[in-house]
């Protein structure tokens, strides 16, 4: 495990500052390392890491997109131990065992909530953790259905202030499906931790948004209003505000190009962010970046950004993943190095510790 600690003085100078500014559509943005007081390597040599939670206890589990194995990292970091591998997944360019969630009963049920990808179709699952963190066991199936295809996936998990699960799914490479309110592809899905669909869903069904491409982060501000990143096509990348029922304009807008669909909070040139985990902490977003190899600090207040954009870590890890925050407020992250160039666009060659799960502690 290797520590670093960044000194209150300006990193500035790093190599992220010869770059050409970033593209955004109306925020200014910043290119520093100075926010972060600690940044910790808490365990290394994972394999196409992809879903992350943390647990009641500290310690994280981290699923692996390609084997669909599920390893527990301890809250004090070391080696990654095999939880077990989740059965019946489907292995494609970009599916797999994708994003996890802790059980807000954990303590008791042992439970988490993991995106598998299959055939014919993605579903949503229910997973019992053994006591001493050496088997898992399949329990429930609490969604399926999902277009199922090579690509665009989705595959984030959330459970909600509301007490729900919230699913992002992507269009499976189709982007009509995005706007069939007949299909759960191109969608961000509200059900109940049971699988029922609650009130306030588009016809009573699993659909809260559509219209969306491939959205891979979903995270909660403290005022409940949820907040979404999504992959773009060629041009631009989003930042979505969530709304009930609205449309978010895929494929016939992109970003900024386009006049259908509800506007972005914020867009993104493809080839500087291409986002997939998001987070909220100390008054941010904390947005991955892939093929960016960056992280993104977005503030937000009320459903606004409400501050610069600053642009944190780049190139210095490589691709990053996923985000999470951890009980003491510190921000966990995997990188996606491993997961081969052709399985996303932006892809790197791996380090010799590839990959790694990371901690970050704000100042």
């Amino acid at each position: 495990m290797i520590r670093f600690t960044y000194l209150l003085v300006s990193l500035m100078a790093c190599s992220s500052c010869s770059e050409t500014p970033l593209e955004v559509a109306g925020h200014p943005v910043e290119l520093t390392n100075e926010t972060f007081e600690e940044i910790t390597e808490m365990a290394t040599g994972l394999t196409t890491p992809w879903g992350l939670t943390i647990l009641p206890d500290g310690s994280a589990l981290i699923s692996s997109r390609t084997t669909a194995q599920i390893h527990r990292v301890p809250s004090s970091g070391g080696t990654p131990e095999l939880v077990g591998i989740v059965p019946d997944v489907s292995f494609s360019a970009e599916g797999g065992l994708l994003g996890l969630e802790t059980s807000p009963t954990f303590e008791s049920d042992s439970s988490i909530y993991a995106y598998v990808s299959f055939s014919p179709s993605n579903r949503v699952v229910k997973i019992r953790i053994s006591n001493n963190f050496c088997s898992l066991e399949v329990t429930d199936t609490v969604l399926q259905g999902i277009v199922s295809r090579d690509r665009h996936h989705g595959g984030r998990v959330k459970i909600g202030p509301d007490g729900n699960l919230w699913i992002s799914t992507g269009d499976a490479f189709q982007g009509d499906l995005a706007q069939d309110l007949n299909s759960l592809s191109g969608k961000i899905l509200r059900i109940g931790l049971d699988g029922s669909i609650p009130e306030g869903n588009m016809n009573g069904s699993p659909i809260y948004s559509y219209g969306h491409r491939n959205v891979q982060g979903l995270a909660f501000g403290p005022d409940g209003l949820l907040y979404a990143s999504e992959f773009g096509h060629r041009a631009w990348d989003e930042l979505n505000l969530i709304q009930r029922g609205k449309n978010y304009g895929w494929p016939q807008t992109e970003g900024i190009n386009g006049n259908t669909g509800e506007r972005p909070l914020e867009v993104f040139r493809t080839n500087e962010c291409s986002p997939s985990g998001m987070a909220y902490a100390s008054g941010s977003l904390w947005m991955a970046g892939l093929h960016g190899q960056r992280l993104y600090q977005i503030p937000v207040d009320n459903g606004s950004i409400s501050g610069p954009i600053v642009s944190h870590l780049f190139q210095q890890y490589g691709r990053i993943r996923s985000v999470e925050v951890a009980q003491d407020g510190a921000l966990w992250i995997i990188t996606s190095n491993t997961d081969g160039t052709s399985a996303a666009f932006g892809g790197v060659s791996p380090g010799i510790d590839d990959d790694k799960l990371i901690r970050i502690v704000i100042r």
